[in-house]
């Protein structure tokens, strides 16, 4: 059995999983892009040390900031982990679309590591160019891929320049055989664009700007990772581009239309049942529907 517990950045997961753990006597595993790496804490909205040493948790802090953690790798990370901690119910919990399909739909993923000097070469010659040659090669793929999409076209090339087979015929699903339990955390706009503002101006409470600081100092502001959500925002105001009110600003802004795009994501997967995380007893709501779904699915 897995529980999945999605939804927009702010939206609660971090919390109702806690509870729900706690009263499950599970773990947590996290379907976050950001939070495998160590060092981005705050930015990520990372769970702190106390809440890790309540429940335990899996798949934050297991990248050094300048590696590469591919999906592939963490979709076998992950199911390695559902699988060892059956026993226990695992509760997958996050707002990484990707991630949590590549779980619950078991997604097909070629196994291909980046190759930087590939894509170096094909991204020289022009987007236009190459989403031509990508139309030649697998027009299935093409055909699914916006022309001005230069990541996933470099992505497909690079797949089959390695493999010598087109990336739609490696692709796919092959759904996990045990049950899942997908919940969702919803509210009105207006509730969600408050939490995000409070939840920033409390990330800059607790020391947001000095971690964005020490990392700018030991990594450089060129590492990938200071240009996402957040990271970007107060690397502008470090560098006298933005004040730091316009730096809060711009970051509650983005995330608004990050937590928009993971809304319209998540609501292509009828499977899932939505709370209003606004209610007074969402908790006991959610545990009411976790503990059917564990008898319905226990005997």
């Amino acid at each position: 059995m897995l529980i999945v517990i999605c939804g927009a950045t702010a939206s609660g997961k971090s919390g109702l999983a806690l509870e729900i753990a706690q009263r499950l006597n599970s773990v947590i595993i996290s379907a976050d892009s950001r939070q495998i790496y160590r060092e981005f804490d705050l930015g990520t909205a990372k769970p702190t040390e106390a809440e890790q040493k309540l429940v335990p948790h899996y798949q934050i802090d297991i990248c050094d900031p300048t590696e590469v953690l591919t999906l592939a790798k963490y979709q076998q990370q992950t199911q390695g982990l559902i699988t060892q901690h059956q026993s226990r119910i695992p509760l997958l919990v996050g707002g990484t679309g990707l991630y949590l399909d590549s779980i619950t739909k078991g997604l097909k993923i070629p196994r291909v590591s980046p190759q930087p000097e590939l894509r170096s070469q094909l991204a020289a010659v022009g987007q236009s160019q190459i989403h031509g040659w990508l139309t030649q090669i697998d027009p299935i793929a093409a055909q699914k891929i916006h022309p001005h999409d230069q990541y996933r076209t470099l992505r497909a090339l690079e797949v089959y320049y390695v493999t010598g087979r087109p990336i739609s015929a490696q692709q796919g699903e092959n759904r996990p055989n045990y049950p899942i339990l997908h919940l969702g955390l919803d509210c009105e706009v207006e509730a969600l664009e408050r939490r995000i503002a409070a939840r920033v101006h409390q990330m800059i409470e607790l020391g947001l700007v000095k971690e964005v600081e020490d990392l700018c100092d030991k990594y450089g502001q060129d590492l990938p990772l200071l240009s996402t959500l957040g990271y970007a925002e107060i690397k502008q105001y470090l560098t006298g581009d933005l004040n730091l009110e316009q730096a809060i600003a711009l970051t509650v802004t983005h995330t608004r239309q990050f937590a928009k795009r993971q809304g319209t994501w998540f609501n292509k997967n009828q499977r899932i049942t939505w709370f209003d995380n606004t209610s007074p007893d969402l908790t006991e709501k959610v545990w009411g529907l976790v503990q059917e779904f564990v008898v319905q699915h226990s005997r």
